[in-house]
């Protein structure tokens, strides 16, 4: 038997197997994608963030057995054409990377949160962003977020423009 899911929107089928194997190594070791990484490995620091059918989720934590169905996006798979999603955009005009290695998690986390909530608020975002970045880039994950929620509601607006 086979646990098959999508993998930014693409088809996997995955071994019975590897039913224990946390998703995070399956998408580094077995997809050879590198941008989700490993931090914790306890779902704390949030370094592994991917979205499971759209929701910010540690990956470290989900196990290949609960996947079947499922949707799975990786930071790779986030803009789905040939221009950044919003949120990446916004991260590279605010300059929000230190070292950068937890980024891939937040920049994750940020999308799902203004996929839930276009306009979020200072609360919002405390409530939502709990990932962990040891370089202490908040402040401008903070103004990264809502300059992308600006580009969302811009964007937004347009498709209305040209639709009616």
């Amino acid at each position: 038997m086979t646990i098959q899911f999508t993998l930014n929107n693409k088809a996997v089928s995955v071994s019975e197997e590897l039913a224990d194997m946390p998703l995070l190594w399956f998408i580094r070791e077995n997809a050879g994608l590198k941008g989700t990484k490993f931090g914790c490995g306890i779902g704390q620091c949030g370094a592994c963030t991917v979205h499971f059918n759209g929701e910010a989720t540690r990956s470290c934590l989900l196990k290949i057995e609960h996947l079947n169905g499922a949707q799975i996006t990786t930071i790779e798979g986030l803009a789905n054409t040939d221009t950044l999603h919003p949120v990446q955009e916004a991260w590279m005009q605010v300059d929000v990377p230190q070292c950068g290695y937890c980024q891939a998690g937040q920049i994750m986390a940020a999308a799902s949160l203004l996929q839930k909530n276009p306009n979020p608020d200072e609360s919002d975002i405390d409530t939502h962003m709990t990932n962990i970045c040891r370089c202490g880039t908040y402040t401008r994950i903070r103004k990264a977020i809502h300059l992308a929620a600006d580009k969302l509601a811009k964007q937004n607006f347009e498709l209305a423009k040209e639709v009616s």
